[in-house]
């Protein structure tokens, strides 16, 4: 009889395509039924995954929701948020469950005091394990994010330029603290000697255009604001390389097996969300300043630094993460790079 499971991850975009792992294995490995539960906004990363049957959204309707969950009669839920929310649905439901294990307090020890009891496992192993019970197993494999055809963008009518010739940026995060400044991106763009796809959401608009106009090279394009998830995706598919800072477009990068260079500020790859390609040995490029003692201030970031000093970002050489980039372009072996 096939197993119907509910999986649970409300946010955020880089988080859900972390999960894919669980819903393949869940899938390809059991036979299961694989359900999903998120946030409107981040429902169409999941809509053309062929392991989940459905994808149902959290609503502000919350008893209506759990009336529909309980019709479904899951003979089990995944909880990969982990919350005071998620806790309330899963005793709604009266189903067995398992969830993933946050270790908020081993990432409270290393910011707070520099303590790093944390396992050197990345977090999609740790997401495995919830449903390790139930009888899956890493497979070895990367990330999914499938990109339905009506999503592809056509690089050359709309940018001018060829696939895998240009290097996509990601020009912001959820934080400022994981962001090189605009001065910085500027210089960036001047020193790739390749044309330039900029990426961010409505918010780098303005950031976008403040380097459009500072830069000295007319083979930088702006597509901040202007395309959804699943577009921007299609552009980093189809980039020779991807610079990147800790977000969620790191993860998509990765699974769509992409080389990246990925630029750290005040978060770091031990926190277990750096990219994760499966077995597979795509290269990815770690910039990042170490032995700064200030160094997490935080898992998640700030508008600004704490610090006032912001070294963890001004302290990067913009001419070493331009060379990271060539190198990949150039089919140069390597794996990390620190400064």
């Amino acid at each position: 009889m096939t197993q119907k499971i509910l999986v649970i991850r409300f946010s955020s975009i880089g988080d859900i395509v972390l999960t894919t792992p669980v819903i393949r294995t869940l899938h390809k490995q059991l036979g299961a039924e694989v359900h999903f539960l998120t946030k409107s906004t981040f429902a169409p990363i999941l809509h053309s995954n062929p392991h989940v049957a459905k994808v149902i959204t959290l609503t502000d309707e919350f008893d209506d929701m759990l009336s529909a969950l309980r019709s479904e009669q899951y003979d089990h839920v995944i909880d990969l948020h982990h919350n005071i929310r998620t806790k309330r649905i899963k005793i709604a439901l009266a189903r067995p469950s398992t969830a993933f294990k946050k270790l908020n307090f081993q990432k409270w020890l290393l910011v707070r005091f520099g303590i790093n009891r944390l396992p050197d496992t990345h977090i999609v192993d740790r997401y495995l394990a919830a449903g390790v019970s139930l009888g899956i197993k890493r497979d070895g494999k990367g990330l999914d994010l499938y990109i339905p055809p009506e999503k592809e963008i056509d690089i050359r009518t709309t940018f001018g330029t060829d696939p895998g010739t240009y290097a996509a940026i990601v020009i912001g995060a959820a934080h400022q603290t994981k962001c090189l400044t605009t001065d910085q991106l500027i210089r960036l763009c001047n020193s790739i000697g390749r044309p330039v796809i900029l990426l961010g959401g409505k918010d780098e608009m303005t950031k976008a255009q403040a380097i459009i106009k500072a830069a000295t090279s007319e083979r930088v394009s702006d597509a901040s604001g202007r395309f959804d998830i699943l577009q921007s995706a299609s552009i980093i598919r189809q980039a020779g390389v991807v610079i990147t800072h800790d977000t969620g477009l790191m993860h998509i990068a990765a699974a769509l097996q992409k080389p990246q260079v990925v630029i750290w500020g005040n978060t770091i790859p031990e926190f277990g969300m750096y990219p994760y390609y499966g077995d597979d040995k795509t290269r990815w490029i770690s910039i990042e300043q170490k032995g700064l003692q200030c160094r997490p201030c935080s898992k998640l970031g700030f508008p600004e630094c704490p610090k006032g000093h912001f070294k963890c970002i001004l302290g990067h050489d913009i001419d070493s993460i331009a060379a990271a980039a060539e190198e990949i372009f150039s089919g140069v072996n390597g794996s990390s790079h620190t400064e």
